[in-house]
C-alpha cells in the first residue's frame, strides 16, 4: 500500500483504451473459452469499453482504505497506519474449527464495516450453505489425520 501526500476521496477515473481484450482459455485445458465459467461470448462485451462508474465502483473499497490510513497517518505519525495493518493481519486469520459460522467482527471494526449494513450481512446466512460438513472429518483434515 503506498502513502501517497494527496487526500484522494474517490478512485482515478482510468482512461480505458477502445477494445479491452480478454484473456480466452485461462482456466481451461485446452485454451478455449469456458461458458460456463465465463458466460457466454460476445464480440459487443469485448469490443465496449466499461463505464468509469464501474471502474470506481471496483477501486471504491481500496480507495475508502487509502484515505483512512493517510489521514491517520498525518494526524497520529506512520505507526498509526502500520499498527493497523498488523492488526488487520492478525485478525483476518482466526483459529477455529472449519465447520462453524465464520463471523470476522474484529476485521470488520478495523475496516470500519461495522456500522454499515451490506448485502452480506442479510443474504449471506451460513444456515444456507450448501457445504455443511461433519466436524470431525473436517478436523481430521485440519490437523491431517484421515483420508485426503
Amino acid at each position: 500500500m503506498s502513502f501517497d501526500n494527496g487526500l484522494r476521496m474517490l478512485p482515478p477515473v482510468s482512461q480505458g483504451s477502445v477494445s479491452q481484450t480478454k484473456e480466452v482459455g485461462r482456466n481451461t485445458a485446452y485454451g478455449v473459452h469456458d461458458t460456463l465459467r465465463e458466460g457466454f461470448r460476445t464480440v459487443r462485451s469485448e469490443i465496449i469499453p466499461k463505464h468509469p462508474v464501474e471502474n470506481i465502483d471496483s477501486q471504491w473499497q481500496e480507495t475508502q482504505e487509502q484515505l483512512r490510513m493517510t489521514m491517520h497517518r498525518r494526524a497520529f505519525g506512520l505507526h498509526a497506519p502500520l499498527r493497523l495493518q498488523m492488526e488487520k493481519v492478525l485478525v483476518s486469520q482466526p483459529r477455529r474449527i472449519p465447520v462453524l459460522p465464520v463471523s470476522n467482527l474484529g476485521l470488520e471494526i478495523l475496516e470500519g464495516r461495522d456500522q454499515t449494513i451490506d448485502y452480506e450481512d442479510f443474504l449471506g446466512d451460513p444456515h444456507l450453505s450448501t457445504d455443511m460438513m461433519d466436524p470431525h472429518t473436517a478436523m481430521e483434515r485440519v490437523l491431517g489425520l484421515g483420508p485426503l
